[in-house]
């Protein structure tokens, strides 16, 4: 089963599902191709746009274990 961590970075998590883009667009990180924004980790990215990172990594994870 596919997992993240926050410590990767939103590129590696997009590159790993590109399904995973709408939980980066609700909490307002709304330029994912940009290479600012991919280069963050998810940690980074959460901090910046004030969301509890390991919420969002649970979230996340339970998304991809839920395509299995």
């Amino acid at each position: 089963m596919a997992q993240i961590t926050k410590d990767m970075t939103v590129g590696e998590i997009l590159d790993l599902d590109r399904e995973t883009a709408p939980f980066f667009m609700n909490m307002g990180m709304h330029c994912l191709g940009c290479p600012a924004s991919r280069g963050e980790t998810l940690a980074q990215a959460c901090m910046v746009h004030g969301v509890d990172a390991e919420a969002l990594e649970k979230q996340i994870n339970d998304f991809l274990a839920g395509k299995e």
